[in-house]
């Protein structure tokens, strides 16, 4: 056991008794007379060193540490004390490695530590920053409003100025207002996909590390169907291959299932003509042509809308009453012609003309003809024949008939819209016993001379006079103002005034406005009730819109009349014009 002393490693002992015990045997140091071995030959240099260095070494100790390791090396526990010393020296080892890591670990504190220390650092500078930028804000705030004040206070006169002002304040709140929102739309749309990301990648971890399974499961399913489906085909060869050749050999099956395919290819086809036919007549029958934009006439899906039509107001008129007998004696019905300014009650007319006289009535317009290009034709024949079809008759009005029924002479009309022109001139050669034609229009001189010679009689819907115009102004302010107020339904109030004085004196400033222009006067004033704070309607407010509508109503008379002279100028007749009865154009 000398090797624990760490002297003459790798030398042979002077005794050869200890070479064999481990394979490391070593010499002793050289006593204080010289010693043998190769250390043997540096007495001469100890004796050189100064006396003061070796005066107290006592070499018999180390005799004494060499013998007892020639008495350990030479004892049969020379091999557990080398197994301790190991233990011991792993030991060691092992304390260093933890103090290592203890280290390690202490390091890996001190930067967490410092992490921390410097995000709560940064914490705070933020949260210091904001409150200095809040209280800057709030300070830059009071001075503003402090200046308000003091410009206020100074300049009685500058309210424009002022309120510029405010509305700029309230501009920068409200974009300040919709930055934060976008920024937190945008922090909550940020945070949603990487809540969306973290979710992907945990499904992506988890298939792949379920990847295997997976395969395996389907490898197993793909073979157990590829197996199924092999046996499957096997017994269906073999079944197909016997009834086929039980089939081919059997000549009475084959000419009977020969006879059994051709009836039914005969009676697919009838089927098909069949069911084509049928949907011919209910289109023709229930169904509404696409021209056509309202009806009286119920069909099968509005029979579920509209199960009773409301009743409009009668207009008592002598036309009327000869439509009327007409269609108690099955006689033929005649053409109308209704011309005159917009606004005056040519289509209410008609649809009053057809409930007084029993009679269905569907209207269309003239500009849903011309877009409809090479189709004009074929819908113009789908609505005559839909018109034949009533059995009370239809009363079949078209507004605005002039946009279709132009003259073929000039060549604005396209190939198409002559057409479709000259497929209704074919519809209407006749009269008939099934459908009147009612044509609306506000420029009649712009129709063709066959459409002219249509028209059976002309009706002339002008202005409403001084007496009629009350009579509206009254039933209008019943229905949209006087009428919702009392009944308590609506945000809707009625201060106190004179209200057949009022209608009266409205009726007297709307010369030369028309029946819709008046209707729209009464909706505005219903619209002033609701925009005001308390919902009441007063006669101020009511005045106020009185004097909007005149105005309004004398720009667009001052544009009809710019219009006018253009159209003078290029040599092309005027149009008719809504001017009131002594109007200067």
């Amino acid at each position: 056991m000398s090797w624990l002393f760490g002297i003459n490693r790798g030398s042979t002992p002077a005794g050869g008794g200890d070479s064999g015990q481990g394979g490391a045997g070593l010499s002793l140091p050289p006593g204080p007379g010289g010693g043998g071995g190769p250390a043997g030959s540096g007495g001469a240099g100890d004796r050189s060193t100064p006396k003061d260095k070796w005066s107290n070494f006592d070499p018999t100790g180390l005799e004494r540490a060499a013998k007892a390791a020639r008495e350990l090396d030479a004892s049969r526990h020379a091999k557990d004390a080398l197994s301790l010393a190991q233990m011991q020296e792993q030991t060691l080892q092992l304390e260093q490695q933890a103090k290592l890591k203890e280290y390690e670990a202490a390091i890996e504190q001190l930067k967490n530590d410092q992490i921390r220390v410097q995000a709560e650092e940064r914490r705070k500078t933020l949260s210091e920053e904001t409150k200095q930028h809040q209280a800057r804000a709030q300070y830059q705030d009071k001075l503003a409003r402090q200046r308000y004040d003091e410009q206020m206070r100074q300049q009685q006169l500058a309210n424009e100025e002022n309120l510029r002002k405010q509305e700029e304040s309230v501009q920068k709140q409200e974009a300040m207002r919709r930055a934060t929102v976008e920024r937190e739309m945008e922090l909550r749309h940020k945070n949603e996909m990487l809540r969306v990301e973290a979710e992907a990648r945990a499904r992506a971890k988890a298939e792949r590390e379920n990847a295997d399974i997976i395969r395996e499961q389907i490898r197993l399913k793909a073979a157990e169907h590829r197996q199924t489906v092999l046996e499957s085909l096997k017994t269906a060869g073999m079944l197909f291959g016997e009834g086929f050749r039980a089939f081919v050999t059997d000549w009475d099956k084959v000419t009977a299932t020969v006879a059994g395919l051709t009836l039914l290819a005969v009676g697919v086809y009838s089927a098909k003509n069949a069911t084509a036919v049928a949907g011919r007549y209910l289109e023709a029958r229930l169904g509404k042509p696409s021209l056509v934009r309202e009806t009286s006439r119920i069909t099968v899906l509005e029979a579920l809308k509209h199960p009773i039509k409301p009743q409009l107001e009668a207009r008592v008129r002598d036309i009327a009453i000869a439509t009327r007998n007409t269609k108690k004696n099955k006689s033929l019905y005649r053409n109308i012609l209704m011309y005159g300014p917009p606004g005056t009650g040519k289509t209410l007319f008609a649809k009053k003309l057809a409930v007084h006289s029993g009679m269905d009535y569907a209207i269309m317009t003239g500009g849903d003809v011309a877009p409809m290009g090479r189709e004009g034709v074929t819908a113009i024949h789908k609505l005559f024949d839909w018109a034949n079809t009533s059995r009370r008759g239809l009363l079949l009005f078209v507004d605005e008939a002039d946009a279709f029924l132009r003259k073929r002479a000039t060549e604005k009309i396209s190939e198409d819209l002559r057409a479709t022109l000259n497929a209704f001139l074919h519809r209407t050669g006749q009269h008939s016993n099934k459908f009147m034609l009612v044509l609306a229009s506000n420029q009649p001189e712009q129709f063709d001379w066959a459409i002219n010679d249509r028209i059976d009689e002309m009706v002339n819907f002008d202005l409403p006079q001084l007496e009629e115009r009350e009579r509206l102004v009254r039933m209008y302010f019943d229905r949209h103002v006087l009428k919702p107020a009392t009944e308590g339904k609506q945000r809707l109030k009625l201060a106190q005034f004179d209200y057949g004085k009022k209608c009266s004196e409205i009726a007297r400033l709307t010369e030369g406005m028309s029946g819709r222009e008046i209707s729209q006067l009464a909706v505005a004033w219903q619209a002033a009730a609701y925009a005001s704070e308390d919902g009441v309607l007063t006669e101020a407010m009511i005045d106020a819109r009185v004097a909007d509508a005149v105005q309004q109503h004398r720009q667009k008379m001052e544009w009809l009349k710019a219009e006018g002279a253009e159209a003078s100028k290029e040599g092309v007749r005027t149009p008719l014009l809504p001017f009131p009865k002594g109007t200067p154009v």
